[in-house]
């Protein structure tokens, strides 16, 4: 039997998601609470990585047993057994041909980023600060450059392990509530680093050390050397996991949730 889970989790403590030695990912603390239940060891397979600090909302693995067990197990047993920073939010039978990471279509990201002159207390760890006052305007404007199937190997990591750096960029918002900039960015897939190198950028367009046009040129230049710095990972989220409607999957809305700050 293959199932599916829902994943939140807070980035902070562990080693990003993708299993390590010392077993302080996410990933290793996941599979041992499945195995402790299934009484097998269990690994599972994630949609996609993420680094550490970075933090999901929805992160979807789908894992094999041929162990019966009802569904509150995979969601409340397993919840027992993790640490406070990691809950399953859901579990859902699924097919053998579905697969967390190929059967996914699209992925969604928040990046959450105060921006004020003093540093934040209450938020963190759970949001990027930046404290020279941004120009949302000139960023809005600055971010329709890098809409559309593209090649985003300017704001790729050196490590990038993606087959190719063309990715389709479906949206690419930023909004302000308050002292918090809003940057909601959704493609079919992503490279690594590429949101928190294309905040980077857009900051450096929002402080005024350059003109929106510059974002074109870096695109089109392909050659990360030209970008800005890899933006910090503690405000970025891991938002939402596309799928067909086939499967199935729960469909949660994190729009308005957490009092709208996520």
């Amino acid at each position: 039997m293959r199932f599916a889970l829902g994943v939140e989790y807070d980035g902070r403590p562990f080693n990003g998601w993708q299993s390590q030695p010392d077993e302080q990912t996410v990933q290793d603390m996941l599979q041992r609470a499945l195995s402790e239940i299934s009484g097998h060891q269990i690994s599972v397979i994630a949609a996609g990585r993420t680094d550490t600090g970075v933090h999901a909302l929805e992160q979807v693995v789908h894992f094999d047993t041929q162990v019966e067990r009802p569904l509150t197990a995979w969601v409340r047993g397993a919840n027992a057994l993790l640490p406070e920073s990691i809950a399953v939010r859901w579990a859902h039978t699924v097919p053998e041909e579905f697969h967390a990471r190929f059967s996914a279509h699209g992925r969604s990201y928040r990046y959450l980023l105060i921006n004020r002159s003093i540093r934040p207390a209450i938020h963190a760890g759970k949001v990027g600060w930046f404290h020279v006052p941004l120009n949302l305007t000139v960023m809005q404007t600055a971010a329709k450059f890098l809409i559309g199937e593209q090649d985003f190997s300017a704001f790729r990591a050196a490590q990038c392990q993606a087959k190719s750096p063309i990715k389709h960029l479906q949206q690419l918002d930023i909004t302000r509530k308050g002292e918090m900039l809003i940057f909601d960015v959704s493609a079919d897939a992503f490279l690594h680093h590429m949101v928190r190198n294309m905040v980077g950028c857009l900051v450096y367009v929002g402080k005024g050390k350059y003109p929106p046009e510059w974002l074109a040129e870096v695109l089109a230049s392909r050659d990360r050397r030209l970008a800005a710095p890899t933006f910090s990972p503690e405000g970025l989220y891991l938002k939402r996991i596309k799928y067909e409607t086939k499967w199935g999957l729960p469909q949660l809305n994190y729009d308005g949730e957490y009092g709208g700050i996520l």
